[in-house]
C-alpha cells in the first residue's frame, strides 16, 4: 500500500506498490490487522483530500448521507446511526450548521428534543458527494474485475462481521 494518493486528476498506478509504513516487529502477528489500519488511515486521508474540496471534513459526508436518505433525525438517532459519541456528532452538528447544509427544529413529539434536517443548500452538495465516493471507489479498486470488487466486498463485511461478533462478547481478563 503506498503512503501517496494519486492526484484527484491521475490515474492509480497498475502495479501494487509496496507499503511504506512498515510493519513493526510487534505487529508480526497481526499482518491483516495491521494492513487493515493503514488502508483504513489512507482511505480516510485520500477521502478528506476529496471532501475538501465541496467543504466537508470525512464523517460529515456520513451525517449528511443519512439525512437525506431517512429525513431529519435527532442527533441522539446519528450517534447510534453512524456508532459515534455524543461530543463528536455534536462538533460534526455545529460545523454542518455553520456551513448551512443543517439546521435544527424543535421536535414536534418531544419538546426536550431538537432535530437536526438538510438544507436546500445541501440537497445541492448531494451529488458532489455521491460523485466523490463514486471516484474512492474507483480509486479504491483500480484494476479490481467485478468478481475482485465483489470478492473484496464479502471480505470486508466478513471482517466486520467477525468484529461485531467479538465486541458482542465479554471480554475475561486474560483477551483484554
Amino acid at each position: 500500500m503506498a503512503e501517496s494518493t494519486p492526484d484527484a486528476g491521475q490515474e492509480a498506478a497498475a502495479a501494487p506498490q509496496e507499503a511504506t509504513v512498515p510493519v513493526p516487529g510487534a505487529a508480526g502477528g497481526g499482518p491483516i490487522s495491521h494492513a487493515i489500519f493503514r488502508l483504513a488511515r489512507l482511505h480516510r486521508m485520500f477521502a478528506g483530500q476529496l471532501l475538501r474540496r465541496i467543504g466537508l471534513h470525512p464523517g460529515q459526508e456520513l451525517v449528511m448521507m443519512h439525512l437525506w436518505e431517512l429525513g431529519p433525525q435527532r442527533q441522539i438517532d446519528l450517534v447510534r446511526l453512524l456508532d459515534s459519541d455524543a461530543a463528536t456528532m455534536t462538533r460534526t452538528v455545529r460545523r454542518l450548521e455553520q456551513a448551512g447544509f443543517v439546521r435544527r427544529r424543535a421536535s414536534p413529539t418531544d419538546k426536550r428534543a431538537s432535530l437536526i434536517e438538510p438544507t436546500a443548500a445541501s440537497h445541492a452538495l448531494r451529488r458532489e458527494v455521491e460523485e466523490v465516493w463514486s471516484r474512492l471507489e474507483d480509486f479504491s479498486t483500480a484494476g479490481f474485475s467485478d468478481d475482485e470488487r465483489a470478492d473484496a466486498l464479502a471480505t470486508l463485511e466478513r471482517l466486520e462481521h467477525n468484529l461485531v461478533q467479538a465486541a458482542a462478547r465479554p471480554m475475561g481478563p486474560a483477551q483484554q
